[in-house]
């Protein structure tokens, strides 16, 4: 008997608009809670603030993630576009930090920490510009930069106690989100409707 390969159809439709969604919710969430401080810090308000970190911008990225890099190296199913390789190391790395972050914020622990884990995430967020910069691809390029910018932040605030960089982290935050919205929509749109809505 001769084995037979099995192969897939090529597909156009990378799920990354999920990813990007859950995680300019989340920013949406945390930094709008930490830029303008409402609602107040509680023990009930960290607990559902962990839930949603854990759901949208956690659970949401990692599935992104998973997806494209299944689709990538099992079925090469998006036609060998590089840069989503990238893409699919940052939702999955991304996704699983926010279930980390998210159960911490949960059960009231220690953000201190988060400062080391941070220094990693700006060394991912940078290496996401320069890919996304040599591709071309400026819109997700920018995503990246704010990434950049929140972990480079985060960095000082949880090691030091640096009292203006939680502020500063949520406008961060919320400035990355309200992109990541308009990415959402752009692709959406694109994939949906063939229109190009990119800027």
């Amino acid at each position: 008997m001769e084995s037979q390969a099995v192969s897939f159809a090529a597909s156009r439709f990378v799920p990354i608009a999920i990813g990007f969604f859950g995680l300019g919710t989340g920013y949406f969430i945390w930094g709008g809670q930490a830029l303008f401080g409402f609602p107040k810090t509680s023990p009930d308000v960290n607990k559902t603030l962990g839930i949603w970190g854990f759901w949208m911008p956690g659970f949401m990225q990692f599935v992104t993630g998973v997806y494209l890099l299944i689709g990538l190296t099992w079925f090469n199913v998006f036609g060998g576009v590089a840069p989503l390789y990238m893409a699919g190391l940052a939702f999955t790395a991304y996704g699983i930090h926010w279930f980390a972050m998210a159960y911490r914020r949960y059960i009231d622990a220690s953000a201190g920490p988060d400062g080391w884990m941070a220094i990693a995430f700006l060394f991912l967020s940078i290496l996401g510009v320069d890919v996304f910069r040599r591709a071309g691809d400026i819109p997700v390029m920018i995503i990246f930069v704010g990434l950049a910018l929140i972990y480079a932040v985060e960095i000082p605030t949880r090691l030091f106690s640096w009292s203006p960089g939680a502020r500063l982290v949520g406008l961060f935050q919320v400035a990355t989100g309200i992109w990541l919205m308009y990415c959402t929509y752009a692709i959406t749109v694109n994939l949906a409707l063939g229109a190009r809505a990119w800027v």
